[in-house]
């Protein structure tokens, strides 16, 4: 995300900060070598396993991994008649992956006569993340996506006067603050549950997964006007890169507002 998105050198926009021009397409293609052995795994079987994985960084797309053909399991691969076309990549064609009953539909794309803009996509394949039930990362397990080696999190302690607010009602209020800064996006403010009114607080059944971060917990929060869904999430068990935020509240939602002395 932080060469495709936000003003990298790779998204469809170059920002207006910079000392240069890129003498190429709008739309820009980079593919480095990913550095460590990836896996991915549908029912019980290893359906892909590499150690010369490739990253492609693709403007305003995430990250897409791509690995050999001879990296993905063929025995486990049925044809398909599905395909697509992108005007940078060329025509994709599609497999599904079968273990057992178990069929993960046009899992499996490929480019067999990429454009000549892109023609190391030869060879190489990719699988869509969701499809599998898990992916490694060495020996790691990685939820949401592949991390991107051009993304950072940094968590720092503040001593801002940061107060949280629905309305005129008082939410949250601190001076011992994490300050979240993540690659592409805004800063966010996690507050240590002792400066919270937790009373204010709803059930949620959300939860969603950074790969950076972790899995969030979500809770509604109770306004005069009745009670604002997912308005604050926390991170229970952090990723090390946002460790020290973990147990803390941050909110983020229509009608509630962040204010930072």
């Amino acid at each position: 995300m932080a060469l495709t998105f936000g003003g990298g050198p790779l998204a469809t926009r170059p920002p207006e900060t910079a000392n240069y021009s890129i003498d190429g397409p709008a739309h820009r293609l980079f593919r480095h070598d990913f550095p460590r052995r990836v896996r991915a795994l549908l029912g019980g079987e290893v359906v892909l396993d590499s150690d010369d994985a490739k990253l492609l960084h693709e403007s305003n797309l995430l990250p897409q991994l791509y690995v050999p053909r001879a990296d993905v399991r063929a025995d486990l691969l049925e044809g398909s008649s599905h395909s697509t076309h992108c005007p940078f990549k060329g025509d994709a064609t599609y497999r599904s992956v079968r273990v057992g009953e178990r069929v993960a539909e046009n899992a499996v794309w490929s480019y067999p006569a990429p454009t000549p803009e892109a023609p190391w996509l030869a060879e190489h394949v990719a699988v869509y993340w969701d499809s599998m039930d898990a992916w490694f990362d060495e020996d790691e397990e990685v939820f949401g996506h592949i991390r991107d080696p051009y993304h950072r999190v940094d968590v720092r302690e503040t001593g801002r006067h940061v107060r949280v607010l629905t309305g005129d009602v008082v939410v949250a209020e601190s001076r011992r603050a994490k300050v979240l800064s993540e690659t592409g996006l805004p800063n966010r403010y996690y507050l240590p549950p002792c400066d919270v009114r937790v009373e204010l607080l709803e059930p949620s059944a959300t939860h969603t997964v950074c790969p950076y971060k972790g899995t969030t917990s979500y809770r509604g929060l109770r306004g005069a006007e009745g009670v604002i869904p997912d308005a604050a999430w926390s991170y229970p068990e952090p990723l090390d890169d946002a460790r020290a935020v973990g147990g803390h509240w941050c909110f983020l939602a229509e009608g509630v507002r962040t204010e930072v002395d």
